[in-house]
């Protein structure tokens, strides 16, 4: 087990694995994960000469909770970002990696703050830009009015989904890391199109044998985890679309101009928008003109670095040596 540490980021006490010396590499992790998501990273990016620092995300794990939904729109979540680095690697500038909910963290990190980023790569989630609308307002048009589940509207009401997830933090969490992995046997779930009314577990399977990459261990300690922090924190990153939209839009039309590195499965879900972005990594290039990797992982699902360790390490890991003398 790594060493966990408490940082001072600036009126929030943020909770980190911090390992080794050199340039910083702050990982930030996604829903409904931890710092442990980068479990497989941290040796790795420490033995290639960097100060490796992965967190667990206000109201995750042994972070800083919050009682309040406001309390964690976006504009927080990038100070939690800075305020972290500044503690770590006073002054320096610093590379930036996310996974799911913490790609648009470091993406937007880096957009309204390319003098203190110097390098970001992002993992599921691509960058589109800056929105024209909220994603409230797509997921209502697109399933809301049409009375078609979507697990983001399930997650909208304070105190529904908590009522279940707290309660069996581990029936969650088994079925949740299954769905949405590269894993899941599709033929095995109900043919019947779950409406608005429906609940996020029901027709969900529990899958036995459990996924080969995550081990009995691993859900332990992610089971300990919620069970101590609970899960209104990491819902509440989903009840801020419109909040997070309206703090974008003086941004509109600026681009990402540090140079970037991404990497994705082609079973991810969160890759493809759900569907609505018909070539991610064209958007993506139009969005951040200095792109200098994009990988598609062949069968991994949305868990990109827990499910295929060796192949992002291949792939990361040379990518954060080049930049050594040139952006850090």
């Amino acid at each position: 087990m790594q060493s966990f540490r408490m940082i001072d980021a600036g009126g929030v006490q943020i909770g980190a694995v911090v390992k080794g010396s050199g340039p910083l590499v702050l990982m930030v992790h996604g829903f409904p994960e931890s710092w442990y998501s980068y479990r497989h990273q941290i040796d790795p990016i420490a033995e290639a000469g960097f100060t490796a620092c992965a967190i667990d995300v206000r109201g995750y794990g042994g972070s800083q909770k919050f009682s309040r939904v406001e309390d964690y729109a976006m504009e927080h979540m990038i100070a939690d970002v800075l305020g972290v680095a500044e503690a770590v690697a006073p002054g320096q500038k610093f590379i930036l990696v996310g996974h799911d909910w913490g790609a648009p963290m470091v993406w937007q990190t880096s957009l309204l703050h390319p003098d203190k980023v110097a390098a970001v790569a992002a993992m599921s989630v691509i960058h589109s830009g800056v929105p024209e609308q909220s994603f409230d307002d797509v997921i209502k048009a697109m399933f809301d009015d049409n009375n078609v589940f979507f697990y983001q509207s399930y997650f909208r009401p304070v105190g529904k989904a908590e009522a279940v997830f707290d309660a069996d933090p581990r029936d969650f969490l088994r079925r949740f890391f299954y769905v949405a992995s590269g894993d899941i046997d599709l033929t095995g779930l109900s043919t019947m199109q779950k409406t608005s009314a429906d609940n996020l577990l029901d027709g969900l399977p529990d899958p036995d044998p459990f996924l080969a990459w995550l081990t009995a261990e691993d859900l332990d300690y992610y089971v300990g985890e919620f069970s101590r922090s609970g899960f209104f924190g990491p819902l509440s990153r989903y009840r801020n679309h419109t909040r997070d939209w309206r703090f974008l839009q003086p941004y509109k039309g600026r681009k990402i101009e540090r140079p970037a590195f991404f990497i994705a499965g082609d079973r991810d879900g969160a890759f493809t928008a759900f569907g609505m972005a018909q070539d991610p990594i064209a958007t993506l290039r139009q969005q951040v003109p200095n792109l200098e990797g994009a990988h598609v992982l062949e069968g991994c699902g949305h868990w990109t670095q827990q499910e295929r360790p060796q192949a992002v390490n291949g792939l990361l890991i040379p990518w954060l040596a080049s930049l050594k003398g040139r952006v850090v």
